[in-house]
């Protein structure tokens, strides 16, 4: 198997998506498989990747997601470099005081050894060539920070468009405090008959020389609807006369990175802010634990945590098969199996559910049920509509894989015993002792065994159809993390994965 290509083996997830080992993680909590949808993204930080500085979430939404300092080159995409340039400068003549003539005020000019310049700046890519002059940009004094945005045609339509759905927020937030201040209730009754209309507050506050305590109600600015206009611009005149080059039309890449304008010609190509990157934590959406937490600097590249299902779940590799694949034939597809933990595992292969792993839907729905009503336990939150727990919105669905498989596999005599990981053995060159194993076991090597699996296609399959096979491995995995402070020692688990190998096409029938 190739490194660019498709694993061909793939494991099922909690969500019911087929996904390889190396884009699923591992929840030690749960514990359960997840992939890219049974997570909770998290924006951890902001950052320029190309000078690397860490921006605030705040200021990042501020500079609109883009670098202040860093610009990509309309052309190519590439990132611009500041060059340097010199430019000479005229001095100025001093001008004469007040009762002197011109001639006294200013000596006969020393000649000057050396000429006045200044350094200028201007902007460069090193991909394509092209720079700011190519497009009337004017060189800038400092390399940084100066450099001018062209202002958008619509951009005060724009900002009338988000002005007017700002205060209609602000509007429905303010009708929505006022509902769930009505529908509190109140904790105390009365004290007197002139509390009930609110006159006895309104004028000690009006004596005190505060306002009302009701919030002002904002009306939504009146915007100018949009109107379709039929009227196109005219091509020019000598669109068919003049000859095409197309090296001064813009491509559909360059049109598309300037979506406000979208020059036709080069020459009205303008660079471009750098946009931000981001660094992002997953989190489990059942236990709310985290399961990917990158480090904050910018420059670092490792994790804080980092559980990712290779480094928990054994891997399964697919090595070949004993025999070409034809229709309704007993075949064998030899396995590696790998521990990653620092225990020894215990895997079986079944062609079945484990009997512990058989839960029905209604009591996974009972228990999500359960969970959520003890979040919101408080009366005051139930009556508001409020809930402490972690977008309580998504919720986790189990769903069935809906991968077929075509294929019967003949499930082992029993369990074997993988060996933990010991990176000191990849070196020893010590003979390990001969030792009994299943018939099944081809070879084993510290952490690594090769097990030689029977199955048997369908036997409608036609000549090119792909064999897939499916089964559940178990195996016992020894979790160091402790839900409960009282117990700290380690507790063992027996998990289950399912997978699915695709062992490969039907071959095309002999003929004698």
């Amino acid at each position: 198997m190739s490194f660019m290509q498709p694993s061909p083996v793939k494991y099922a997830c909690s969500c019911g998506i087929l996904n390889p080992i190396n884009k699923l993680f591992f929840c030690r909590h749960c514990p359960k498989l997840r992939c890219g949808f049974c997570v909770c993204h998290e924006i951890e930080s902001h950052f320029c990747s190309n000078c690397l500085e860490n921006i605030p979430s705040s200021e990042a939404r501020h500079k609109k997601n883009c670098c202040a300092n860093c610009f990509d080159c309309p052309c190519c995409q590439h990132t611009l470099s500041a060059r340097a340039t010199t430019v000479p400068v005229v001095r100025k003549t001093e001008e004469p005081k007040d009762g002197e003539s011109a001639t006294e005020a200013t000596p006969s000019p020393k000649p000057s050894a050396m000429p006045t310049t200044k350094k200028m700046y201007y902007l460069s890519c090193l991909s394509c060539r092209w720079t700011t002059r190519d497009v009337g940009i004017p060189d800038q004094g400092v390399a940084t920070g100066t450099w001018p945005d062209k202002e958008c045609l619509y951009q005060v339509r724009f900002n009338t468009l988000m002005e007017y759905y700002q205060s209609l927020v602000l509007q429905e937030k303010q009708e929505k405090q006022e509902f769930l201040r009505r529908k509190t209730p109140k904790q105390h009754k009365f004290p007197s008959l002139t509390d009930r209309t609110g006159l006895t507050v309104s004028l000690i506050r009006r004596q005190i020389g505060w306002s009302d305590k009701s919030i002002p109600k904002t009306k939504p600015i009146n915007i100018a609807a949009a109107e379709a206009s039929a009227d196109v611009e005219a091509l020019p005149e000598d669109i068919f006369t003049q000859p095409i080059n197309l090296r001064n039309i813009t491509t559909v890449a360059q049109r598309h990175s300037q979506p406000a304008e979208q020059p036709e010609a080069v020459s009205k190509l303008y660079p471009q802010r750098r946009s931000l990157w981001i660094k992002r934590s997953l989190r489990c959406r059942q236990c709310e634990h985290n399961l990917i937490k990158p480090e904050y600097h910018p420059t670092s590249i490792k994790y804080r945590i980092q559980l990712f299902a290779s480094y928990h779940v054994p891997e399964v590799v697919m090595v070949r098969c004993e025999q070409p694949l034809q229709p309704g034939q007993a075949n064998a597809i030899f396995l590696k199996f790998t521990n990653p933990t620092m225990y020894d595992m215990t895997i079986s292969v079944l062609d079945v559910a484990p009997q512990d792993a058989q839960i029905s839907p209604d009591t996974f729905q009972q228990a999500c049920r359960i969970k959520e009503e003890a979040i919101t336990s408080s009366p005051l939150l139930k009556t508001t509509g409020i809930t402490l727990a972690r977008q309580n919105s998504i919720r986790e669905v189990k769903r069935d894989v809906r991968e077929l498989t075509n294929a019967k596999i003949v499930p082992l005599e029993g369990p074997f015993v993988l060996n933990q990981r010991d990176d000191s053995k990849e070196f020893d060159e010590d003979v390990q002792a001969p030792t009994e194993e299943p018939k099944f076991i081809v070879w084993r090597k510290a952490n690594k065994v090769l097990i030689r699996l029977e199955f048997t296609p369908a036997a409608e399959l036609q000549s090119g159809n792909t064999v897939t096979l499916g089964f559940y491995m178990q195996y016992t995995y020894v979790n160091t993390v402790s839900n409960t402070p009282d117990k700290k020692e380690p507790t063992t688990h027996a998990l289950y994965s399912r997978i699915f190998i695709e062992a490969g096409d039907i071959a095309n029938a002999v003929a004698n």
